[in-house]
């Protein structure tokens, strides 16, 4: 980690011990020192290659990373905890995992591949809009699809004002009453497949993510968590660059 100064709220996710949210909430309750003085300004510059910090008077270093991988089911929030008591992605970790966040999110009723990981920089590369990462997505829609489905969707749907693209859209297969699509987006806005299936008056009966640029959800079952191995970690790392055009 290179030596510079950051908020002292920052240095705490960044060194993979806790959330940001976390950090500011041990800091106001007077548990955080930097340099044996108690910190009260989450904001303080802070250099973690220099500064000494402590939570409850233990010194914090730099954690190892850990990334996992979580095939999330229908149900399940996509958060640490949830003030309506709902079961939460955290129950699918091993017990005793040290603190991770979601990379990105699946609201309640979607299913699939979700990252996680304490490497906050990682994370938010493979978020970041710009990284033009594709992710793609099984959906089920409430009618047979069609090759105007796909033209619209593929077009560009406007919702609420706001201009909503998939790069890919094809027919995977269909049958009775209802039948399947592939989504693959760029950047993944709030509830954006919900949105543009909505606006062609049809309903989303299942929302599965399958892939996160060369990363797929593979065998992995309903439920299961697993730690993503140093291949699929380069590869993913490879991705970004090409994407970023990077060398």
């Amino acid at each position: 980690m290179k030596s510079r100064r950051i908020g002292l709220a920052r240095v705490l996710s960044k060194l993979g011990y806790c959330s940001r949210a976390r950090a500011f909430e041990l800091i106001r309750a007077d548990e955080v020192r930097v340099n044996g003085k108690v910190e009260r300004n989450p904001e303080r510059p802070t250099d973690p290659a220099r500064d000494r910090v402590e939570v409850a008077h233990i010194a914090i270093r730099a954690a190892r990373f850990l990334y996992y991988v979580v095939n999330k089911p229908r149900g399940l929030i996509t958060t640490a905890s949830d003030e309506k008591g709902r079961e939460t992605i955290y129950s699918l970790l091993p017990p005793d995992s040290p603190w991770v966040a979601p990379v990105g999110r699946l609201d309640k009723a979607s299913e699939g591949l979700l990252l996680l990981t304490n490497d906050s920089e990682w994370a938010a590369k493979i978020t970041d809009p710009n990284s033009h990462l594709d992710k793609t997505y099984h959906v089920q829609v409430s009618t047979l699809p069609s090759e105007q489905m796909v033209e619209a969707l593929s077009r560009g749907i406007r919702s609420d004002g706001e201009l909503l693209l998939a790069k890919r859209v094809s027919i995977l297969r269909a049958g009775g009453k209802n039948g399947w699509l592939e989504i693959v987006l760029e950047e993944g806005k709030n509830r954006q497949i919900r949105r543009m299936v909505a606006a062609l008056q049809i309903e989303v009966l299942r929302l599965i993510r399958v892939a996160i640029g060369p990363l797929t959800l593979g065998e992995l079952p309903k439920g299961g968590c697993r730690a993503l191995t140093a291949e699929e970690k380069a590869e993913l790392d490879d991705a970004l660059r090409l994407v970023r055009g990077e060398h």
